[in-house]
C-alpha cells in the first residue's frame, strides 16, 4: 500500500440526546459497538469506533448526548462530549430532521465555535419527514454558525452515509493507520459487555429503572466446566425498590436480561458464554464520585 495518500484522523460525533449518533457510528462500523435505545441519555461514554479500508482510517468518538446536567454522572456525560472536541480533526454535528433548535442545540454551537477542526451539520432521520422541511431547517442552523458541510442523512437506512465518508475524507489529514486492520474499537471487551447487558435493560425496564441502572462486568476470564467462557456482572440500582423490579417475579426479567444480553455477547466474542447476574443497591450512585470511577465514569481522564 502507498502510504503517501492514506489519510487518517479522529471524528467527534456531537449532538443532543436521542439524534442518532450510535446508529450512525455502528453503521458505519458494521458492528454493533454502541448500544442504541430510545430512551434517552444512553451513551454515557466516549465510545471509540474504528473504520478502515484501502484508502484511510477514521476514528470516530460517539459521545454522550448533551443535555442539562442534574447529578455528578449527567455532569460526566456532558464533559466526555465536551472534551471530544479537543484534538481532532473533524467535528460531526448531528441533529435530527423535522426538530427545529432548541437550547441545547445553541450550548454546543457555542461549544463547536471555540473548535478548530471543520465542523459538518449532519441532518439524520431524513427517511421520517417530507423532502420539503429539509431545506429551511439547514438555513436555520446555518443562520447559527458556518459549517464546512450540511449533509442530510438516514443512518439507520444508510442514505447518503457513503457521501458523507468521501466528503469527510477530503478534510482529512494525510497520516498513518493508527490500528490494526481489524480492530474496530479501543475499548476493553468488558466494557462493551457491560453496556450491552444495560442496553437489555433498557429493552426490558421502563420509568426511571434505566437511568438508575449502572452495570459493572467483574469478571469473564474464567471458564466453565463445560469450557464455556464465564462472564459475571454486578447490576447495581439505586434503592431498594428498584432491586425485585430488576429481578422479577421468580427471577424473569433477570433471565430474559441474561437470555437477550448473552445473544449478543456471544456475537461479539465469537464463542459461547455462561453469564451470571447479580443485582445489588448502591444508594445513589449517580452522585457518589468513588463509584462513578469504579464503573468506569471518571471525570478526571477527561480533565487531562
Amino acid at each position: 500500500m502507498d502510504n503517501k495518500n492514506y489519510k487518517s484522523g479522529f471524528v467527534a460525533i456531537i449532538g443532543r440526546p436521542n439524534v442518532g449518533k450510535s446508529t450512525f457510528m455502528n453503521r458505519i462500523i458494521k458492528e454493533q459497538i454502541a448500544i442504541t435505545s430510545p430512551k434517552p441519555q444512553t451513551t454515557r461514554n466516549k465510545i471509540q469506533g474504528i473504520f478502515t479500508d484501502d484508502k484511510r482510517q477514521i476514528i470516530f468518538l460517539d459521545t454522550p448526548g448533551i443535555h442539562k446536567p442534574h447529578n455528578d454522572l449527567d455532569q460526566y456525560m456532558d464533559k466526555a462530549a465536551i472534551s471530544a472536541l479537543k484534538e481532532v480533526d473533524a467535528v460531526l454535528f448531528m441533529t435530527e430532521a423535522g426538530e427545529k433548535s432548541g437550547p441545547g442545540d445553541k450550548f454546543i454551537i457555542e461549544e463547536l465555535k471555540k473548535v478548530k477542526a471543520p465542523v459538518f451539520l449532519i441532518l439524520n432521520k431524513i427517511d421520517l419527514i417530507n423532502p420539503d422541511e429539509i431545506a429551511p431547517q439547514i438555513d436555520e442552523y446555518k443562520d447559527l454558525m458556518d459549517f464546512a458541510e450540511v449533509i442530510p442523512i438516514s443512518a439507520s437506512l444508510g442514505i447518503n452515509v457513503d457521501d458523507l465518508m468521501d466528503t469527510l475524507t477530503k478534510d482529512l489529514p494525510e497520516g498513518p493507520k493508527y490500528y490494526d486492520d481489524d480492530q474496530i474499537t479501543d475499548h476493553p471487551e468488558y466494557f462493551i459487555v457491560g453496556e450491552l447487558i444495560r442496553e437489555k435493560i433498557l429493552e426490558s425496564t421502563r420509568d426511571e429503572i434505566p437511568h438508575s441502572i449502572a452495570v459493572v462486568v467483574e469478571s469473564m476470564n474464567q471458564r466453565s466446566e463445560a469450557g464455556k467462557l464465564q462472564v459475571e456482572a454486578y447490576i447495581y440500582v439505586e434503592r431498594d425498590s428498584q432491586k425485585p423490579i430488576v429481578i422479577g417475579r421468580g427471577g424473569s426479567m433477570l433471565k430474559d436480561i441474561g437470555i437477550g444480553s448473552r445473544i449478543k455477547i456471544e456475537h461479539l466474542l465469537g464463542e459461547k458464554i455462561n453469564l451470571k447476574l447479580w443485582v445489588r443497591v448502591k444508594k445513589n450512585w449517580r452522585d457518589d464520585p468513588a463509584f462513578l470511577a469504579s464503573a468506569g465514569y471518571s471525570t478526571k481522564d477527561l480533565n487531562n
